[in-house]
């Protein structure tokens, strides 16, 4: 059952259709609603916006992380946390369910206004994801300066890297659909956004798979 469903969330994502991954009772326990960054129109923006209702993000995996340069943020602030103490007293090393963020910088594409609208953060999502095909055989310090050519940060397209080892070092959402994306030999561009529900809390597990139900999603668990 397990593997006719992973099957079939594999072939809705090569179709441009979401899927949804509940991460673990005992992580998050949220639902996120998620689909592959190449499909990232206004539309879309639009429902992970009033469907999801959290942060709306991007998520690459470590390769492409490193081929732009792209830093994890908490690593970043402790090369700074001398000359800037307010870092180090914000330091995140008592998040309840894991060791450590996987945010790195936010990001507007150059061609956007404000960068917030549906509009902007489309372009921004969908020419990540164009450059991100471009740069599997260029070297580093050329992928930086292309990277920097077509964004500027701070902006409003928080970045999030999965981890090295992927799900043996780390299993948050970010990670799952990582591994998701390059099971179904998709660039590892996601985009997603955390669902919550109309008590401004996540929403919960079995309203998430009514959701599913309801609009035809796959429905995943870590």
């Amino acid at each position: 059952m397990f593997n006719k469903t992973l099957d079939r969330a594999i072939s809705d994502l090569k179709k441009g259709k979401f899927v949804l991954i509940h991460d673990d009772d005992d992580r998050e326990n949220e639902t996120d609603l998620m689909i592959s960054a190449k499909f990232a129109e206004p539309e879309i923006i639009k429902t992970l916006r009033k469907d999801g209702g959290g942060l709306i993000f991007i998520m690459i995996s470590n390769e492409i992380a490193k081929k732009f340069g792209l830093p994890y943020l908490s690593d970043l602030y402790s090369t700074i946390e001398k000359r800037y103490p307010v870092i180090k007293a914000v330091k995140a090393n008592d998040i309840p369910y894991d060791k450590k963020s996987s945010f790195s910088l936010s990001v507007n594409h150059r061609k956007t206004y404000t960068g917030i609208t549906d509009m902007d953060r489309s372009l921004t999502m969908k020419k990540f994801y164009e450059l991100s095909n471009k740069i599997e055989k260029t070297e580093k310090n050329k992928a930086t300066k292309m990277f920097g050519e077509e964004f500027r940060s701070p902006g409003h397209v928080p970045i999030c890297i999965a981890s090295k080892d992927l799900l043996r070092e780390r299993m948050g959402h970010t990670e799952l659909f990582v591994a998701l994306l390059e099971m179904a030999n998709i660039t590892p561009v996601g985009t997603g956004c955390e669902m919550i529900g109309e008590n401004g809390k996540a929403l919960s597990k079995i309203k998430a798979k009514e959701y599913a139900k309801r609009k035809n999603i796959v429905f995943l668990e870590g």
